[in-house]
């Protein structure tokens, strides 16, 4: 299985660039940075080669530093302003090698946005630089009211609809277990749709086995698939030195072997 781990959440006792330093020694081989924007390019390549860890994924649409809102996906009426946010995350992609970027969808009703949804992805998986996977991922409405996307079946009927290969589902344990309640039938049903998979507990995205979720299955499960893709710890430490939440390596892995 191949590990990454989500440098938004985890080492955040430390400064940035050292939290690479810290995944590495961790076991990881991969690290997601949601949003590199605010940083040097040279630092994170920097950080890369110190380390040996790649970049796995990055977040879009990157902030608006201008001050402005961002726009999203479903944003309706500002398919210009989208397309040149993502040319910007696509210059990202190619100079970190990053093989996955996550498109955020953002807020509204299916009725009003899904077609601005549609044909921003068809935009975005066409225009895409080759070997660049997109996801998009569901979340749950309790933790994002009004989020557009908060149902498997919506993203799956996406995905049809748009019919671009390197558009897939982001399966997150996490939000997965919030809007089903089951995430081992999730899995069973939009697994095979799946270019990105992150792990997280519920309730409020606690380490693994810590809470509801059966991990051990739900690894086996991963590992049983046709998934051949990264797996990323993206999970909220609490009050605890992140290193001193790493023990569901030990404790849940070797389960599901």
């Amino acid at each position: 299985m191949k590990l990454s781990a989500n440098l938004a959440v985890l080492w955040d006792e430390l400064p940035f660039l050292d939290r690479f330093d810290a995944a590495a020694a961790a076991g990881f081989t991969a690290v997601e940075v949601p949003f590199p924007y605010e940083y040097p390019a040279q630092d994170l390549q920097d950080a890369m080669r110190r380390t040996g860890l790649a970049i796995n994924l990055i977040s879009a649409p990157p902030p608006n530093y201008t001050g402005g809102a961002v726009v999203f996906a479903s944003t309706p009426g500002q398919d210009g302003r989208f397309q040149h946010d993502m040319r910007r995350v696509y210059r990202y992609a190619d100079v970190l090698r990053v093989p996955i970027i996550n498109v955020r969808v953002g807020r509204g009703t299916q009725e009003a946005c899904f077609e601005t949804v549609v044909q921003n992805l068809k935009w975005a998986a066409r225009t895409a630089p080759k070997g660049v996977t997109l996801t998009i991922e569901p979340r749950n409405t309790i933790d994002d009211p009004g989020f557009f996307l908060s149902d498997y079946g919506l993203a799956a009927k996406i995905l049809d609809t748009v019919k671009k290969p390197n558009l897939r589902l982001q399966f997150d344990s996490y939000q997965a277990q919030m809007i089903n309640g089951d995430v081992l039938d999730t899995w069973r049903r939009y697994g095979l749709r799946t270019g990105h998979v992150q792990l997280g507990d519920t309730p409020g995205r606690i380490a693994l086995g810590e809470g509801e979720i059966d991990f051990p299955a739900l690894i086996a499960e991963i590992q049983n698939s046709e998934y051949s893709g990264w797996v990323s710890a993206d999970y909220i430490p609490g009050d605890r030195q992140t290193e001193a939440s790493l023990t569901w390596m030990k404790r849940v892995l070797p389960k599901a072997s």
